[in-house]
């Protein structure tokens, strides 16, 4: 069995590269590419297709994103930031993961209610 083939060294792959890491998805090449697999084309060739992740790997590479932004564990910030960190993540789809309120309570250090409060509190904001 052979392993995943060296991708083109492509202004595409290059440009595309930063947004997939940020994701947390992959980039293969176009003919390791799967049924659920984006196919990126630069003038009609087919250059490189984008691996995404599960919505449960995304989530846990967002709070990891977060916590590198912020410098500190997530479970350090102030009541403040946690409620604008809930905003973003819920903006981002976050808590329509499975368990997604429940990690990101364990990962703020907060209780599943108090993640429910601050969606609330933004509801009502």
């Amino acid at each position: 069995m052979t392993g995943p083939l060296p991708l083109p060294d492509h202004p595409l792959v290059a440009a595309v590269k930063p947004l997939v890491d940020a994701m947390g998805a992959q980039m293969v090449g176009p003919d390791q590419a799967g049924p659920d697999d984006v196919v990126l084309s630069w003038e009609g060739e087919d250059v490189v297709a984008v691996r995404l992740p599960q919505l449960s790997e995304s989530l846990d590479h967002i709070l990891v994103a977060l916590e590198r932004r912020h410098g500190v564990p997530l479970s350090e910030l102030d009541r403040k930031t946690k409620q604008s960190v809930v905003r973003a993540l819920e903006a981002r789809g976050a808590f329509s993961v499975r368990h997604g309120v429940e990690t990101v309570a364990g990962v703020l250090g907060v209780s599943r209610f108090t993640v429910y409060n601050y969606l609330n509190r933004t509801e009502t904001s």
